[in-house]
């Protein structure tokens, strides 16, 4: 069921668009119906021919020719549109119109009525045309005589080569001559006639008759221009020209007269004919072009010769001057069959000026083809070029001044399209010079032949996440950017594409690795070195050797006098001695530690002493004199009281006394014995054990 109505839906869908069609309805009448009998040399046909215009958009149309002959209207084919013999009477009344009809009705064209048959005779074009110089004339001859009639009027048109449209002439009865007056020299003329006989139609135009006028020397001067391929300031050029129009040519043109004139105050006569074989000349039916080298050429004269004379010289200054920048002064309209160039460059002007050269060159194109130019007057700022222009082709557009003296100065280029398309790969891309945080990349341009379009900039990314926009001007050379702010040791990947009005081309990309700065290396070394081993070494230094001025460290016991620093000094005897390198000083001084006051207890004998409830003897003993040659009695052992440690068995304050006790009593300086576990510096600086358990 869906599908039936869908089906039914689409059905009135299609026949409301059919209604809606604006070709759709009843026809539309035809029109400028004609008819005649067309004759040849020598006879004349016996049926009519009818034509009539119809429109071009009528579907489903068809057309019929009717007509009525002596009262009777009688139907024809249309395919044909002819009225045959049988079907008219000859010398009477004919009446003739063309029918339109489709499916919604019919239309017909206007009558169009002929009192006599015989007024549609329509002879053949005149023949045999025949012309003379002087006075420029021709005649011709009618075919009214074939047919066994008398010749009626006849019209003469004619044009010059040069001219587009055509001049006629109504001789009203002359029919055989016609001479033109105040013809031009060295010009060609076409001429067409036609004629009626004394009953009938005119003919139709006979075929186009040129006349060419007397030769004699050749006028004017030879259009004399340079090909440079794509760059305009080259001096790899060479020498064009166009041929002479016949109007100037006033005869065939036998050959070219070339002369070259040399920076060295030199010059040289080439004289190439036009005929084969050809030398150094190359010609097609507009230009001809000399594969000759300019190289060192200053100058040139350009010349062109008949049998009876030659041109006035064309003097052509080489090479041209002027240099390429990237101001767009002119701009471009680009159709398939023309190209308009129109410009602004008022402030260049010369007081010397001449005229402007407009040239154009396809990208791609060997010297020679592919090239034109056309001269503008300086008060014009409009140059057109016809021809046929390739998709997806570009073309350098280019501007010139020429002066009177014949120099010339360039001015300015664009490339134009007649449809654009994604440009091609960048070639040549690469790493021209780095640095540990700036690296130059390069690149060759995109062959204009193979742009596909005008190329306005190029897009350069790097690690897909910067992207920067670098300008194509000049189109032809080698271009070069760097890249800043990169990461020195670091492996980079950069790409480049061209872009046009159809978007950008495919990726070219290249890797490299910035350099490593060897000065920022030896500094981050350097801050190592310091870091890891001087540092640490200078503070192991700092703590173990008294390197400092006594005064900053008078009250701080000697580490020295440790066990732990006695078991260490064994174990690295041979490391310490440089690290360590013991003050000596000239006359070491004996600190007193204290003068305490001995308390009444310390008379007592010492089985009293040893039976306090404690367990523990604070004897504090000493001399009770303030001699500083003297160390401390071995009594010292007894406990002290009132700070519950045992005084030090000696008190030391230099390493010279140290050595001395050591020489005197036999042993080593540095060495340790079970009496410091019991009686030296821990016993005096550590806590005891009643404080540790108080706490």
């Amino acid at each position: 069921m869906a599908t039936f109505r869908t089906g039914w839906l689409l059905s009135i869908l299609l026949a409301n668009l059919a209604n809606c069609s604006p070709h759709a309805g009843r026809p539309v009448p035809p029109s400028h119906v004609s008819c005649h009998i067309p004759c040849n040399e020598n006879s004349c046909d016996v049926d009519i021919h009818c034509f009539w215009d119809q429109p071009d958009l009528q579907p489903n149309t068809t057309y019929s020719l009717h007509w009525e002959s002596a009262g009777r209207e009688k139907s024809g084919n249309s395919s044909n549109g002819l009225i045959q013999r049988e079907h008219f009477s000859s010398h009477s009344k004919l009446r003739v119109w063309v029918q339109a009809k489709n499916q919604y009705g019919s239309e017909k064209s206007p009558e169009v009525v002929f009192n006599n048959t015989a007024d549609i005779i329509k002879p053949h074009p005149p023949k045999d045309i025949l012309s003379y110089q002087e006075p420029l004339e021709i005649e011709w001859k009618s075919t009214c005589e074939q047919l066994q009639l008398s010749v009626g009027n006849c019209e003469v048109r004619h044009q010059a080569e040069t001219d587009q449209a055509w001049i006629q002439q109504d001789e009203g009865g002359i029919s055989a001559n016609y001479a033109l007056e105040n013809s031009q020299p060295c010009t060609v003329y076409a001429f067409q006639v036609r004629c009626a006989c004394n009953i009938g139609l005119m003919s139709d135009w006979s075929e186009t008759h040129r006349i060419k006028r007397a030769e004699r020397a050749p006028i004017g001067k030879v259009d004399v221009w340079r090909d440079c391929g794509i760059s305009p300031t080259s001096s790899d050029c060479i020498l064009t020209w166009k041929r002479l129009p016949i109007s100037h040519a006033c005869g065939d043109i036998l050959g070219y007269e070339v002369r070259l004139f040399y920076n060295s105050s030199t010059e040289k006569l080439l004289n190439e004919p036009a005929a084969e074989p050809m030398v150094h000349l190359v010609c097609d039916e507009m230009q001809c072009h000399l594969n000759y080298s300019l190289k060192g050429v200053s100058s040139v004269n350009v010349s062109a010769y008949n049998a009876l004379g030659a041109t006035f010289p064309t003097h052509l200054d080489l090479p041209m001057s002027g240099e390429e920048n990237n101001d767009q002064a002119i701009e471009l309209e680009m159709k398939e069959k023309s190209l308009t160039v129109s410009w602004d460059v008022t402030s260049q002007l010369s007081d010397n000026l001449k005229e402007y050269v407009v040239q154009y060159k396809q990208a791609g194109s060997p010297l020679g083809e592919g090239f034109d130019w056309v001269r503008v007057e300086k008060s014009q700022r409009t140059g057109v070029f016809k021809g046929q222009f390739k998709k997806y082709t570009p073309y350098q557009v280019s501007l010139f001044t020429e002066l009177h003296s014949g120099k010339g100065r360039y001015l300015s280029s664009n490339i134009a399209h007649f449809v654009q398309g994604s440009p091609s790969r960048v070639r040549s891309f690469k790493v021209l010079s780095s640095s540990s945080t700036h690296v130059t990349l390069f690149w060759e341009p995109v062959l204009m032949s193979k742009q596909n379009g005008v190329t306005p900039y190029y897009q350069i990314g790097v690690n897909q996440q910067n992207v920067y926009t670098v300008s194509a001007y000049p189109q032809h050379k080698n271009r070069t950017y760097e890249l800043p702010n990169l990461t020195q040791g670091q492996e980079y990947e950069a790409w480049i594409r061209a872009v046009n009005g159809a978007g950008p081309g495919p990726n070219t990309t290249t890797h490299f690795n910035t350099e490593r700065n060897e000065a920022y290396l030896i500094i981050v070394l350097w801050a190592i070195v310091v870091i890891v081993i001087i540092i640490p070494l200078a503070v192991l230094v700092f703590f173990r050797c008294p390197l400092v001025p006594s005064f900053l460290h008078e009250k701080v016991p000697d580490p020295r006098n440790s066990h732990i620093f006695c078991q260490m000094t064994h174990q690295s005897n041979d490391f310490l001695p440089w690290i360590c390198i013991p003050v000596h000083e000239p006359h070491p001084k004996i600190s007193l530690l204290e003068v305490v006051e001995i308390p009444p207890w310390a008379s007592r004998s010492p089985q009293e002493t040893t039976s306090q409830t404690d367990g523990l003897t604070r004897p504090l003993v000493g001399n009770g004199n303030n001699e500083t040659d003297n160390a401390l009695p071995e009594e010292s052992e007894t406990i002290h009281h009132k700070y519950g440690r045992e005084e030090y068995s000696k008190m030391v304050d230099s390493d010279e006394e140290r050595d001395k006790e050591n020489e005197e009593e036999g042993a080593d300086s540095w060495s340790c014995t079970e009496e410091d576990l019991l009686s030296g510096y821990e016993k005096h600086f550590m806590p005891t054990v009643l404080e540790i358990l108080e706490v």
